[in-house]
């Protein structure tokens, strides 16, 4: 199972100390699962990142490691802590009311997709929740922490950059009042994920590119810049949200005119964003 539990493809020569991810772009939904939802083949989409895969597909032409899921986000959420069971939606789990991810519906095992629709008729044994942690979840977080390991063994320094997309509608509270809402949304926990410094490089990064930029709001990040952002460590990650609608059609799932366009200007950003992670390799060198 773990050979198809998520697609690495490694540079021909690592070069830089940042490492590029995408959790959500998985779309392998298995026949055996879709007859198990309410939803519609389009429908059970709503919660993937579409396209952010192919988006970063550049990131190893720049010296970095990309690794992506296949398992769609509908089925398993690698945004979650293992232990973000649903008792709503798993036989035999206690209820835990301080985790509202899991009261909304949005655990490991998700019970909705986007806007609160529900995925399944009935519930999941714990046993088959077990199964999915065991077959996809840990294979890639277990390959994703390697990477970071060699990050750091190799430049003494590991950045990770965690790639998402994110609703137009998510983005009406976004930026201070008044302000244009912006393509892209930084999360590093308000700083307890990644220092300053490297923060700032990666929004430079993206602002060069023409791009707005905002930080933490309304996304600052969950269990993967939380359990692998280790600043004081020399191990930085940084979640990456960008407007969907920025590229793709949202209601038809398809990319959209400026779908090739946007994609050149991103390989661009990739390519800064792999720099700093050489930048600072240098500097971490001669401490």
């Amino acid at each position: 199972m773990s050979q198809s539990a998520y697609h690495l493809v490694r540079p021909a020569s690592r070069s830089t100390s940042v490492v590029f991810a995408s959790p959500h772009s998985g779309r392998d939904y298995s026949a055996a699962f879709l007859a198990r939802s309410v939803l519609d083949a389009r429908e059970i989409r709503s919660s993937e990142d579409a396209f952010v895969d192919v988006l970063f597909a550049a990131a190893p032409d720049h010296g970095a490691p990309f690794l992506t899921a296949t398992a769609p986000r509908a089925y398993l959420d690698l945004n979650r802590g293992p232990d973000e069971l649903d008792p709503a939606l798993i036989e035999g789990v206690r209820r835990n009311p301080h985790n509202p991810r899991v009261t909304s519906g949005l655990g490991v095992i998700p019970r909705v997709v986007a806007n609160g629709r529900q995925i399944y008729r009935g519930k999941l044994t714990l046993a088959e929740a077990h199964q999915r942690i065991a077959g996809w979840w840990r294979p890639y977080h277990d390959q994703l922490q390697t990477l970071l390991d060699e990050s750091n063994n190799a430049f003494g320094e590991a950045i990770l950059m965690d790639c998402h997309s994110m609703p137009h509608e998510a983005l009406e509270h976004a930026g201070s009042p008044g302000a244009l809402r912006p393509d892209v949304v930084l999360g590093d926990r308000f700083g307890a994920a990644a220092a300053g410094a490297v923060v700032e490089q990666v929004e430079a990064a993206f602002a060069n590119a023409g791009l707005r930029v905002a930080r933490n709001m309304p996304f600052a990040g969950a269990y993967i810049t939380q359990h692998y952002g280790r600043p004081s460590r020399g191990q930085h990650a940084i979640q990456i949200e960008i407007d969907r609608a920025v590229y793709m059609d949202e209601r038809t799932l398809e990319p959209n005119d400026d779908f090739a366009g946007f994609k050149a200007v991103l390989d661009g950003v990739i390519a800064a964003l792999a720099d700093i992670g050489r930048v600072r390799d240098q500097r971490v060198a001669a401490e």
